[in-house]
């Protein structure tokens, strides 16, 4: 199959995947849009929201939708790191006596693994994500264990704001490809909501793709050309964030304290490119950069306490620099 037919069919796929999850979800579409967007770009993602708006139906309803392998770890403030990534346990072989160590493995040994609420857990078990996120394999006692493809981490967190919570290291955030903030229903769809869910109708959510054919799409989307001028665009747009840049925006140097590093810039283009890939066009163009720009950039800026004195957010900031450029 040609890479133009390919990306139809990623494209219609995409719209399957879509109408299976919108059977469970109500609203949400650029939510979704953005979760597909990380998958198919090899990213991880993160959602933020207050409880009660569904974060962790919608990834197991996408998990439904996608025939993989699913575990899901509820983040408290006793778990340990092996109890995400496994732990040895001793046998011992009962015919000749000999003691051994066999490893048995932890959740994370899946496709997709639903950290819920991992700002609850403190930062050494937060810790243990960051191998498996970013070389997808996990040592445990010298020995490493490749884990399984596809694999993402969908983590979900509540505000910081509200209290037993742990706010993410730097280092952990960056390895979200993806920051996804859930806002409140509108009217009609928390009618739509309360209709569903108190009703006693079931709903079955059918598989769309297996493992093999997203591992397929993953590699067509690392295959889609980008012109110059929309990588040039992107790294414009990752520069005027940091504010020892010499011809930074005012507003940069007013609010921001750090701003974003290169792989902002990569995770820039390979959303756009992913972006364009679902909606079915052969390359992406600046409207694909501008719509990836708030869940890239808005935990990979820093603002410092005169933004949070005048209510100014990092996506008030990242908004001000897209008309900017």
């Amino acid at each position: 199959m040609s890479d133009v037919k390919a990306i139809e069919s990623l494209a219609q796929h995409s719209k399957e995947i879509r109408h299976e999850i919108s059977k469970v979800i109500v609203g949400q579409q650029d939510v979704v849009e953005q979760l597909l967007i990380s998958l198919f770009a090899r990213g991880h993602c993160l959602l933020v929201g207050v409880p009660g708006l569904a974060k962790t139906l919608l990834i197991r309803t996408l998990s439904q939708a996608l025939e993989l392998k699913f575990s899901r770890v509820q983040f408290t403030p006793d778990l340990m790191p092996s109890d995400i990534t496994g732990t040895e346990i001793l046998e011992e072989n009962m015919t000749t006596g000999h003691k051994n160590f066999r490893f048995v493995k932890g959740p994370v040994f899946t496709n997709i693994m639903l950290a819920d609420e991992i700002n609850r857990t403190p930062p050494k078990t937060q810790a243990a994500l960051l191998e498996a996120m970013q070389e997808h394999s996990v040592t445990a006692a010298g020995q490493t264990y490749v884990l399984e493809e596809p694999f993402f981490v969908l983590a979900t967190q509540n505000p910081i704001e509200q209290e037993g919570t742990y706010p993410l290291p730097e280092a952990q955030l960056d390895r979200f490809m993806f920051n996804l903030w859930l806002d409140y229903p509108s009217f009609q769809e928390e009618v739509q909501v309360v209709k569903l869910t108190t009703g006693g109708a079931k709903v079955d959510v059918k598989p769309v793709l297996g493992a093999a054919q997203i591992l397929q799409y993953q590699d067509l989307v690392r295959r889609v050309p980008v012109a110059d001028n929309v990588i040039e665009f992107a790294v414009k747009l990752v520069h005027a964030t940091r504010p020892s840049e010499q011809n930074t925006s005012k507003i940069v140097k007013d609010f921001l304290s750090y701003g974003a590093g290169p792989r902002a810039s990569q995770y820039l283009i390979l959303g756009a490119k992913t972006r364009a890939a679902l909606l079915g066009k052969t390359t992406p163009d600046m409207d694909d950069i501008r719509a990836v720009a708030a869940p890239v950039l808005r935990h990979r800026i820093i603002t410092n306490f005169n933004a949070e004195a005048d209510n100014v957010s990092a996506v008030d900031i990242v908004g001000r620099l897209l008309k900017e450029l």
